[in-house]
């Protein structure tokens, strides 16, 4: 099936977590979480990473790969991209990701980390409210909209809109997945 990655810190907004990742594992996916160093973290709520026993253990920022996945979820909560987008190896694999026109999705303030991976210049993107300056700083051309899938970017303006959002994930990597394959040749 697919592989997604969801990377996130301390203070993430636990909603986001929750949903995305076992949205994801309802749908077949294989999910990583990464966090700095790999290390247990926990939510503003205080949900804490792992979530469960079944949870593969998290990785860290410096496992990274991008062949490894078809797409990366980066999740909101004020305070943990704030951490996570000074992370070099995490701006690196945003960065190399979108290069490879995988699935760069970010929900609430999880886009914070794409400005500072620089892949928004020239994208439609939605944003939430306290973020439309730096998307607009960024380059990006923000709409009013509650989800936005711009070629390979998808972007969420609030975590109440998580499942219009990962509707729009499953689709984009769907497609992405569709038009990458080699089409067989009918045998006559």
């Amino acid at each position: 099936m697919y592989n997604a990655i969801i990377i996130t810190g301390p203070g993430f907004q636990d909603h986001d977590v929750v949903y995305t990742y076992y949205r994801l594992k309802e749908e077949g996916y294989t999910v990583d979480v990464a966090t700095k160093g790999g290390a247990s973290v926990s939510g503003k709520y205080g949900v804490p990473l792992p979530m469960d026993k079944t949870a593969n253990p998290l990785i860290s920022f410096d496992d990274l790969s991008v062949d490894r996945y078809d797409v990366v979820i980066l999740t909101g909560g004020h305070e943990a991209p704030d951490r996570v987008r000074q992370d070099k190896k995490v701006l690196e694999f945003v960065a190399q990701m979108n290069a490879a026109g995988k699935i760069v999705a970010g929900l609430c303030h999880g886009p914070w980390i794409m400005i500072s991976a620089k892949v928004l210049k020239g994208r439609t993107v939605c944003a939430y409210v306290g973020m439309v300056d730096d998307m607009v700083n960024s380059g990006a051309n923000v709409i009013d909209a509650d989800v936005v899938t711009d070629g390979n970017i998808i972007t969420c303006s609030y975590y109440g809109q998580v499942g219009k959002f990962m509707k729009a994930v499953f689709i984009a990597v769907e497609k992405l997945t569709t038009t990458t394959k080699t089409p067989e040749l009918a045998l006559g």
